[in-house]
């Protein structure tokens, strides 16, 4: 393996379903009212997909959303993402094998920047040789094309690499582009195996 390439939110960060149900309690929702609004109702979950491939921009989602949740419109993003922090164990993994040789991706969907960029904090950057975000190329995850595009910009096949997402179902499409695949359900775990693929070809 000569390349990794990984989610953001709920990878390299805290659990990003429980960074929603924060957001809902905060407003005094349901817990599950967020998560459940962009997974099981069709409407708020199509609202999600066309904010992340850049289809709507931030203002109009914050609108949408905010009229479906009965929340204030203004700011809602930014209260979205409030509860996001830092998975200091995985960025330290990270940054230890991408400092052994091994290229690093990151390949996330996006909540668009067009007032609020999530990203800003992250110096993503200086942390991954590819940073590919969703609404800035009009593609997001399980669009095969997105893998594809990652894989270009790192300039490795996909036999040479590993592709690590806590959605399950953004893994197919990696997978059948012949990339390795790994669910992220636990740091340590997901730690473990990157040290198993990676530190043990490339010890440093």
């Amino acid at each position: 393996m000569k390349a990794l390439v990984l989610d953001f939110g709920g990878v390299l960060t805290n659990d990003f379903w429980e960074v929603l149900r924060g957001f809902a309690r905060s407003e005094g929702l349901s817990e599950n009212a967020l998560v459940d609004l962009v997974t099981k109702d069709p409407e708020g979950a199509e609202l999600l997909r066309s904010l992340e491939r850049g289809g709507i921009g931030q203002a109009e989602f914050e609108r949408e959303m905010s009229a479906r949740l009965g929340v204030p419109a203004d700011g809602l993003l930014a209260r979205m993402a409030a509860d996001l922090r830092p998975d200091d164990v995985m960025l330290s993994a990270v940054a230890e094998i991408r400092s052994a040789g091994v290229k690093v991706g990151i390949l996330s969907n996006s909540w668009g920047s067009d007032h609020f960029d999530p990203y800003a904090p992250w110096n993503l950057a200086e942390r991954a040789d590819v940073v590919v975000i969703s609404d800035q190329v009009r593609l997001r995850k399980p669009d095969p094309e997105i893998f594809d595009l990652v894989l270009d910009r790192l300039g490795v096949p996909a036999a040479d690499c590993l592709f690590i997402d806590d959605i399950a179902a953004y893994l197919a499409p990696a997978k059948a582009k012949g990339m390795a695949v790994w669910h992220h359900t636990d740091s340590a775990a997901t730690v473990a195996e990157l040290r198993r693929v990676f530190l043990s070809t490339y010890p440093g």
